[in-house]
């Protein structure tokens, strides 16, 4: 019996609350079983042949080219198909057989190359280098180390050239990184594209004209796309040729260094879009062929590529390429100081069929089976529990389009580890509302189910668009709403026609609703805050490589004369309430209201009252509204305030008393009268109390209860 127990594989430690917190996933209990056992003896054998995952995953310090104290350069990389591998560059008149690596174990190659006189380093900064791989049909092929920390390209050239990276003095980060946040304010952005000016916009721009602008809007997390290399700019990043490089099209390494450290000594959190989903098919300045085979770091074959995306998919069970990733996110952390990240395509990393032609029902039996990709998932538990073993502090979203069971709950659990998955229904359900109905059919009750249909003790982040609304081809909120007339009419000197007027009202109001009951954390997209015209689109040759549409028009915000100011300041305002009550960090809102008829959602969350009035053109005198809390209430935010270019139709001065009246199942109420209301039905709760409360139509409220002490 003894003999039978040790054989036993090792079960997840907190496996039985996961199922005691959603009962339907016990029948999948031997998966969740699997893939933690999958888990749990990669990590025991990086322990016992790697000297640690503490090790294992620092091998961005021994693999590429790295300098000793002394000024000896020492160089490894793996190449499991080469003949050979060589050293060539500038340091030795680009010999290509001067300096050859040494043949190791399981297809790696090493050289060390010794100090020069005085100690000086053989191979100089700033110069270029490239390794020299004998192909097995002898062709000598010229690439950039997958490990290189800096590659640029020269105005003339198609290619990236690797530039040997080491400053006699590296900038050194001042100020610690901010801790653990509880509410994520998320202001998504793109450095190159973060400037009103028809060009790429650098390091040094976002530090001194941009992160001002993020932390006077009440953001305290920047998400950085687009920092990884990618030789080709319109793949927003996403087409990635070098991991371990910060994209030189906008500054030097030390100038993100110095960009994320300003960022920090204002509070903010730093978080990296980083995309170990794929890789481009780049060979002369990318992964792919590096050893001129078609495996190296990926599938070969068929299955090494993704059809949609013309990319290379990693073999996330070679052991070598659990060491590139792990040690990617290790040097992002450490020698850059991020402070998490968003996974980017995870969906596709999940499940073989990447998501192609897969819709998702929900259904559990979609989440489990052979068609999910185990050693990707396990890739992501091991990348997750190392964070979260070596940097606690350290946040990771998974961008996930399924919505796969306990992929954020803890490894332990078996589940995936992330700490956050974005809510991607939600910009859905907006962009489907505003196309395809008429404002007197938006259902109340829908809108209300999209935004808190989530997984129970998951964090959601919450956002009613991102960047991929704002692309070419697609629509912002703003545009879809206001269309050619933001062309016209968006001045205060102009009339505010109907279409204005309904578009500014109502993108407030769906920014405040996704903000307030839509999950967990928030996020926006640079310019999204205050209706940024047009779409987005890099310079390529379908556009004749302009940048007239790769910016970000800020300085619009600051012309009195036109309405962005207005929809700019509510996204600041809206931000600083959370700061100061905290919405996002407390529990799910409780909502008391969902009229269709009335177009009126009513909820409570964080001890604050939220009224939507989403009616064109109903306003209710007297409403009656349930509350849990007794007292005296008075409106903290209004949408139809002038200084949010609202019709200043609420005296802010007036005080609501509630009264002893059960109403839609709380203790108490605020009325707003002459209609009767509908509501949803709750076992548990009853409202005893109610005020009444004026809501005049397309306009959400907010309400405090000035009794209780602050």
């Amino acid at each position: 019996m003894a003999a039978a127990a040790s054989t036993q594989p090792p079960q997840p430690p907190k496996l039985p609350q996961l199922l005691e917190r959603d009962p339907y996933l016990a029948p999948f209990e031997t998966d969740f079983q699997r893939r933690y056992s999958l888990f749990y003896n990669r990590l025991k054998n990086i322990e016992e042949n790697e000297g640690g995952l503490d090790k294992f995953s620092k091998s961005y310090k021994t693999f590429g080219v790295n300098q000793f104290v002394d000024g000896g350069i020492y160089c490894k990389e793996w190449a499991p198909g080469a003949e050979a591998v060589f050293l060539a560059g500038d340091f030795n008149g680009w010999n290509p057989f001067s300096h050859p690596y040494k043949k190791m174990e399981y297809g790696k190659w090493e050289l060390f190359i010794p100090p020069g006189q005085d100690g000086y380093p053989p191979v100089p900064h700033g110069s270029k280098l490239k390794v020299v791989i004998r192909a097995q049909n002898g062709e000598l092929l010229y690439r950039i180390s997958p490990w290189a920390r800096y590659v640029v390209r020269d105005e003339d050239k198609v290619n990236y050239d690797w530039v040997h990276w080491n400053p006699p003095q590296s900038y050194i980060h001042k100020h610690p990184s901010p801790k653990r946040l509880k509410s994520l304010r998320i202001y998504e952005s793109h450095v190159g594209i973060a400037s009103p000016e028809g060009k790429v916009a650098s390091y040094k721009n976002f530090t001194y004209n941009v992160l001002p602008r993020i932390k006077d809007l009440g953001y305290n997390c920047v998400q950085l796309m687009a920092i990884m290399e990618h030789a080709y700019y319109a793949s927003f990043g996403y087409q990635v040729t070098s991991f371990f490089a910060a994209s030189s099209r906008y500054g030097t390494p030390d100038d993100l260094k110095e960009m994320i450290d300003v960022a920090h000594s204002m509070g903010i959190t730093v978080l990296l879009d980083v995309v170990h989903s794929h890789a481009s098919k780049n060979s002369e300045d990318g992964l792919n062929k590096f050893d001129g085979t078609d495996s190296c770091f990926f599938h070969s074959g068929p299955k090494g590529t993704h059809q949609l995306w013309d990319s290379r998919l990693f073999d996330y069970a070679n052991w070598e390429v659990l060491r590139f990733l792990l040690s990617n996110l290790r040097m992002w952390i450490e020698d850059y100081r991020f402070d998490g990240f968003r996974f980017d395509g995870v969906t596709s990393m999940l499940y073989h069929h990447h998501g192609i032609g897969t819709g998702f029902s929900g259904d559990y039996n979609e989440y489990f089976g052979l068609h999910v990709d185990e050693d990707a998932l396990c890739y992501l538990m091991l990348a997750n529990h190392m964070i979260n073993f070596l940097h606690p502090e350290c946040i990771t979203i998974a961008e996930d389009v399924s919505g796969m069971p306990a992929l954020c709950r803890p490894v332990a659990e078996g589940g995936g580890g992330f700490d956050y998955r974005l809510a991607m229904a939600i910009p859905d359900k907006w962009i489907q509302i505003i196309k395809e109905l008429k404002d007197e059919d938006w259902n109340m009750g829908n809108i209300v189910h999209t935004l808190t249909n989530r997984r129970y003790e998951e964090k959601y982040i919450a956002y009613a668009e991102s960047h991929d609304q704002a692309l070419v081809g697609d629509k912002t909120l703003a545009f879809r709403l206001m269309d050619a007339e933001m062309y016209t009419n968006m001045s205060v000197l102009s009339p505010l026609t109907p279409v204005i007027d309904r578009g500014i009202q109502l993108h407030k109001m769906i920014r405040l609703i996704t903000h307030t009951l839509g999950g967990e954390s928030y996020l926006n997209f640079m310019g999204n805050e205050f209706g940024h015209p047009e779409w987005l689109d890099f310079p390529r040759k379908g556009n004749n490589e302009s940048y007239h549409y790769a910016r970000r028009q800020f300085n619009l915000t600051e012309d009195h004369l036109l309405r962005y100011r207005f929809l700019n300041t509510f996204d600041r305002d809206m931000n600083k309430l959370e700061e100061r009550f905290g919405w996002l960090a407390s529990p799910p809102a409780f909502v008391s209201e969902k009229h269709e008829s009335n177009k009126v959602i009513a909820f409570e969350r964080a001890g604050l009252i939220f009224i939507f009035n989403f009616h064109p053109y109903q306003s209710y005198v007297d409403y009656r509204v349930g509350i849990e809390t007794p007292g005296k209430y008075q409106i903290l935010l209004d949408s139809d305030a002038a200084e949010y270019g609202g019709h200043q139709r609420l005296d802010h001065s007036t005080e609501y008393f509630s009264e002893e009246y059960p109403h839609n199942y709380r203790p108490n109420s605020l009325m707003q009268s002459n209609l009767q209301t509908t509501f949803s039905q709750h076992p548990r709760r009853c409202h005893k109390h109610y005020i009444e409360v004026y809501i005049p139509s397309r306009v959400a409220i907010v309400l405090q209860n000035m009794d209780i002490p602050k």
